[in-house]
């Protein structure tokens, strides 16, 4: 049984600032056509007119996915999850036939299809993203280096602003590892270089506590979910990372806390391929800087596709807002994504 449902799309000035229920500039349901090959909207766009006001109402047929099942901003969330793939440009992925449930999540939840990673290589990103860093606190880090006295943070980070938290780390062979170890990767495990951090090693755990979390009704407030460098694409196929994104996104949608809408789960990448510039936070033309993120909640509109430019500060920043926590270092002057998605 197809369930249809209805959303009204308002374009407001900037001027006017948004109402109850209504969706950001730059959010049309269009991901469905931009998975099938259709038009899509243009990503280097800010989503920033200032055209008059102007109201169109939009069928979208939901096949019973996870998302568009209750009213735009009609909860308050509180359990929010990231999964970070790694080194794919948003080209590579939207599209792509060896992405199939990526693009099928992307057609049924929302794209943010102009997000910005912040810099290169991995480790920067992930500090940026949970910290809020700057490109010039972020340049220690540019070696990927495994965590020392001189590849370090005493930055707060999102990890441990008050809320409960986990890291769930694929492949990782002890809590809170410190190096490398096969398929884990410390450069993609953030709390591990934290050194003012309280309770790595009892928070920072194995992928495998996840299923038990989840059937147990114990998510944390925030989850920070990291594939192991062939399930992210790093060192593995895209085919193979968008199989395990199908597994792992399935235990979250099909959890109580989602049902009764209280989670909404983020899957970005850290960081685009084929650029030149390390200055990536709002630079549009650049493919390296370039990538898919995907917004998965009950709230988010069926298929919506917003062309707002977004980034890994405006990620922190979302994060932070939904969980009433404090706006950390360059989330306090990013663009917040709960508008466009309803969230």
């Amino acid at each position: 049984m197809k369930r249809e449902l209805f959303v009204a799309v308002v374009c407001l000035t900037m001027a006017t600032g948004l109402g109850v229920g209504a969706l950001a500039p730059g959010a049309t349901p269009a991901g469905a056509a931009l998975a099938a090959g259709g038009p899509s909207v243009n990503p280097h766009t800010s989503g920033r007119g200032t055209s008059p006001i102007a109201v169109r109402t939009t069928r979208i047929t939901n096949k019973k996915g996870p998302c568009g099942t209750i009213a735009p901003f009609s909860t308050a969330y509180t359990h929010v999850v990231w999964i970070w793939m790694e080194n794919h440009s948003s080209s590579t992925i939207i599209g792509s036939p060896q992405a199939p449930y990526i693009n099928s999540l992307a057609a049924s939840c929302g794209l943010a299809a102009n997000y910005h990673n912040i810099s290169h290589p991995s480790l920067p990103n992930y500090l940026a993203g949970t910290s809020g860093l700057s490109l010039t606190a972020i340049q220690p880090f540019t070696p990927d280096c495994a965590p020392s006295r001189s590849c370090s943070t005493s930055a707060p980070s999102l990890f441990g602003q008050g809320e409960s938290w986990k890291a769930y780390e694929d492949a990782m062979p002890s809590n809170c590892h410190p190096s490398d170890a096969g398929p884990y990767a410390v450069r993609h495990n953030p709390p591990a270089y934290d050194t003012s951090l309280l309770g790595c090693s009892s928070y920072d755990v194995p992928f495998g506590r996840l299923g038990t979390d989840l059937k147990s009704g114990s998510l944390p407030a925030f989850s920070f979910v990291t594939p192991d460098v062939l399930n992210d694409m790093h060192d593995g196929t895209v085919a193979q990372g968008s199989a395990w994104l199908g597994k792992t996104v399935k235990k979250f949608v099909k959890s109580s806390a989602y049902r009764a809408g209280k989670v909404v789960l983020f899957v970005t990448w850290d960081e685009g391929e084929g650029g030149s510039s390390n200055n990536c936070a709002t630079n549009t033309t650049d493919v390296g800087c370039h990538v898919a993120t995907i917004v998965v909640s009950p709230s988010t509109p069926a298929g919506i596709t917003s062309s707002t430019l977004f980034n890994h500060y405006s990620l922190l920043m979302t994060t932070e807002q939904l969980l009433g926590l404090p706006l950390l270092g360059s989330a306090s002057t990013a663009t917040s994504m709960k508008a466009a998605f309803g969230l």
